[in-house]
């Protein structure tokens, strides 16, 4: 079983369009990817050398998503056009029960409540739309504006959980049946 859609799903808020990123986005994903505050607590395997980096993965997250593995949003402020950050659901479980949550913002846009805008709406595609029973988010333990955030949008420290690919990692989960408690 895998997710696929007729279109793509694009979803809407009072402030936000979350569409599709294209490769017309590779120099903003470059930035997102590469810049130092964004990725401050991420540990990326391989870092983008260049924007044609960035508009590969563009391409194999675009395969991802036709595929079913994956669904990847470009967020933007309404009546603009450029991508100021993205919010994905990506690593579903086996019986697409559950899936993992991963987003980036531009630090100029951070602390306006944006994340948690774009956040909600995928929340609600995942377990609406979807179906999910589950996602999950990791995050560096660090990271107090990512733990606030998942904390605020009710998901709970699973303290029993290790991310045995990057110790540093905390992982919040979200049930579907706590995700309606605001």
């Amino acid at each position: 079983m895998s997710f696929k859609f007729p279109e793509f799903p694009i979803l809407v808020t009072d402030r936000l369009r979350l569409r599709k990123i294209t490769k017309n986005d590779g120099p903003t994903m470059f930035f997102l990817r590469t810049d130092k505050e964004v990725n401050k607590y991420i540990n990326r395997p391989k870092p983008h050398k260049n924007v044609k980096e960035a508009e590969d993965f563009i391409e194999k997250s675009s395969r991802g998503i036709e595929n079913g593995e994956n669904i990847n949003w470009g967020i933007i402020l309404c009546g603009e056009t450029d991508i100021i950050g993205s919010i994905c659901l990506w690593n579903f479980s086996v019986d697409r029960k559950k899936a993992e949550l991963g987003y980036d913002l531009n630090p100029k846009y951070q602390n306006r409540g944006i994340m948690s805008e774009a956040l909600n709406r995928v929340l609600n595609f995942g377990f609406l739309d979807l179906n999910l029973d589950e996602i999950e988010a990791f995050t560096h333990h660090g990271n107090e504006s990512s733990k606030r955030l998942l904390i605020k949008n009710n998901f709970s420290l699973n303290k029993s959980r290790t991310d045995e690919d990057n110790p540093n990692n905390i992982i919040f989960e979200l049930k579907k049946t706590a995700a309606n408690k605001n």
